[in-house]
């Protein structure tokens, strides 16, 4: 089954009584049982005519807002490989490809910007980036998805994704540190979770579409995640002490369920910590990392399937639904638009399961 699977026995072991999640869960949360994934068992009415609307709408005002060179970004934020490849997985969940569907055009100008911002060394950026391997976890991610889903090909294009991505993932595997993790420079010397879980999906995606990831760069990575975690079952930012956060907390047990792990202690109380601390209609919608937080925040409920997903779901979709704009946008004030827009039709369009690195 390959490197991550493989995992999930070999690393899912006990943090040493130092996190209860009975303790420090509301008392309607429960750990999920084991494999409890909602990949194949969807809730009824996870679809409704109203997100129908609201994701069409979203997707067309997203497809105005693309740049003649294909971009995504305004002129405030920048144009970035990051919005980018996050624009085109949101086409790429309603099953839109380079040339399949009716937004088919947008995926294929996007994935020929992300092309054209590949340097020789592997890394994706543009010239003017700042922390640059947050745009790189995406875009390795975005590049693993086409590949994974259109399949090899002897065209030009085809051979030029192949590419990019086993150039995208070495990056990744010579710029992990010494604890595990990546920070926002490709070279280790520093890491942090919330850099951390865009490598660790980039890597998963490559992997599900057949390259080769090694296996000590994925323990490795486990190692770091779990020791940003708290005893509170948040995670903080970095390794050494400091506070937890729902969005890094999100992205924290994301990080474990991409590397193949999906019953954990770990995971459970994560798990405890996001709804009681982040539970759509009860946090703060205006968090600075609001979009981030639940992009992560939806997989995790997702992989963990059960009653996490039946509770977040609806929540988060109600939420996000009441917050769109007459145009059909989302606001970010942190990272623009384009970057809110992008991050909530995918999480509106979870339920489709297109997207191959949702899968478990």
């Amino acid at each position: 089954m390959g490197v991550f699977p493989s995992m999930a026995c070999s690393l899912a072991v006990s943090m040493g009584g130092v996190l209860d999640p009975a303790r420090l869960a509301p008392a309607t949360w429960q750990p999920e049982p084991l494999h409890a994934t909602a990949t194949d068992q969807p809730l009824q009415d996870e679809m409704s005519p109203e997100l129908d609307r609201a994701v069409a709408r979203g997707l067309a005002a997203l497809a105005r807002t693309q740049n003649a060179d294909g971009s995504w970004g305004e002129m405030q934020f920048g144009r970035t490989v990051a919005v980018t490849a996050l624009a085109c997985i949101a086409f790429m969940a309603d099953g839109n490809l380079p040339g399949r569907g009716a937004y088919a055009d947008n995926v294929s100008k996007g994935l020929d910007y992300i092309l054209a911002n590949v340097s020789e060394n592997g890394l994706i950026a543009t010239p003017s980036a700042n922390s640059p391997m947050y745009g790189h976890g995406f875009a390795t991610l975005f590049l693993g998805e086409v590949y994974g889903m259109t399949g090899p090909g002897d065209d030009a294009r085809a051979l030029r994704v192949h590419s990019a991505l086993s150039r995208a993932v070495r990056l990744i595997e010579q710029c992990q540190n010494d604890e595990g993790g990546w920070r926002y420079n490709p070279v280790p010397f520093d890491a942090d979770v919330s850099v951390t879980i865009c490598q660790i999906m980039g890597l998963r995606s490559a992997r599900n579409a057949g390259l080769d990831v090694p296996k000590a760069t994925i323990d490795k990575a486990v190692e770091y995640v779990r020791a940003c975690q708290n005893p509170d079952g948040g995670f903080r930012y970095q390794s050494m002490s400091g506070p937890s956060a729902w969005p890094r907390s999100a992205a924290g047990i994301a990080s474990l369920q991409y590397a193949g792990i999906y019953s954990d202690r770990a995971i459970d109380s994560g798990l405890a910590y996001l709804f009681s601390n982040a539970m759509p209609g009860r946090a703060d919608t205006q968090a600075i990392h609001y979009f981030y937080g639940h992009y992560y925040a939806v997989q995790a409920c997702f992989l963990a399937g059960g009653r996490s997903w039946s509770r977040w779901w609806p929540a988060i979709r109600r939420e996000l639904m009441q917050a769109q704009r007459d145009d059909g946008m989302w606001a970010d004030s942190s990272a623009g638009d384009d970057y809110g827009t992008a991050m909530a039709i995918i999480v509106l369009q979870m339920p489709k399961r297109y997207l191959p690195i949702f899968q478990k």
